[in-house]
């Protein structure tokens, strides 16, 4: 697949998009508006969309819970109104406000996810065994953090997706730090993606901080995977500007990160990364920036009205909740 001037400006603005979702979700939770936690992705947005611009409604998503899955589902189609609202509480959530961190979408092949770090490795493999059987050419995205891939579940999917030859992209967000552990005290191995070898399964290792080059290593595995070709893995090089989630220490081992350390990250921001390209090949221009940046604020403020309007749950939801009849 050659990426059109359509394309690009898609990536472009699915960046833009999970950006502004992402420090509005964090604005609401500090001010009091978001229930529970969230885990920031600023800086680390490109993988989840890059890796999901292209896929079809009907593949399946495992998404990563880095921005609560937020870059991964806008990317994939999803509209993330009732998300926020989930977030809040809100009987107009998905969940009609029972759940703040399980996104669920069937029409768009997202069925939810386990809190529990690691969890979508078995998951993933039976929505390959389910596409697979289905014969129309459907695949699976599964994200993932670097601090996921020390699960023994991650070995065993490996292993049956391989042999088996699943429809299955693996994407890993190595972002250095599984949540305090800094990637060099876990791994001797530059790449998570060596690990990939002994299965026999081809891998990639792309600058996730390149939404366009993440793609295009995405778009090449999703085409291997729908033309039977069985599995990939892509290890997404990429960052995360804030602490592992609001209100935790930002540590890395014991140490807490420096403001100097934060900001030589942020030179390498992935939105003014795809723009200055972008605008060096002439597919963005100023006013064209200045209008996709419009239209996302327009978005942003009407999914806070959304959730802001939404009614709380009625009690007696709880017992259809808990309680099979």
């Amino acid at each position: 697949m050659r990426l059109t001037k359509q394309d690009y400006l898609r990536l472009y603005r699915n960046l833009v998009r999970a950006r502004a979702y992402d420090v509005m979700f964090a604005r609401r939770l500090r001010g009091g508006k978001l229930l529970a936690f969230y885990h920031q992705a600023e800086g680390g947005e490109a993988p989840g969309v890059g890796s999901c611009t292209f896929l079809r409604q009907d593949d399946f998503l495992y998404p990563h819970y880095r921005g609560h899955a937020v870059p991964h589902m806008l990317s994939k189609g999803i509209d993330p109104k009732a998300y926020l609202a989930e977030h809040c509480g809100k009987a107009n959530g998905m969940s009609n406000g029972l759940s703040a961190f399980h996104p669920c979408a069937p029409e768009f092949g997202v069925y939810g996810w386990c809190g529990a770090v690691g969890f979508q490795f078995h998951v993933s493999v039976g929505f390959g065994m389910a596409a697979k059987r289905n014969r129309r050419g459907q695949v699976v995205m599964s994200n993932f953090g670097d601090g996921a891939t020390n699960r023994g579940l991650m070995h065993e999917a490996f292993l049956m997706a391989t042999r088996w030859e699943l429809p299955i992209i693996w994407v890993c967000e190595n972002n250095g730090l599984a949540m305090f552990v800094p990637y060099e005290d876990v791994y001797k191995a530059e790449h998570i993606a060596d690990l990939a070898k002994g299965y026999g399964m081809p891998a990639e290792v792309v600058d996730g901080q390149d939404v366009i080059a993440v793609a295009k290593a995405a778009i090449k595995a999703i085409e291997r995977a729908r033309s039977g070709g069985g599995p990939s893995f892509i290890e997404c090089k990429t960052t995360r500007f804030n602490e592992h989630d609001i209100g935790t220490p930002d540590l890395v081992g014991t140490r807490k990160r420096t403001p100097e350390e934060i900001e030589t990250l942020r030179q390498r921001d992935p939105v003014k990364i795809c723009r200055d390209k972008l605008l060096k090949s002439r597919v963005l221009t100023q006013k064209l920036i200045q209008q996709i940046d419009r239209e996302v604020a327009a978005e942003i403020e009407e999914a806070e009205r959304f959730a802001d309007a939404g009614p709380l749950p009625e009690p007696s939801v709880l017992e259809t909740a808990l309680y099979a009849d």
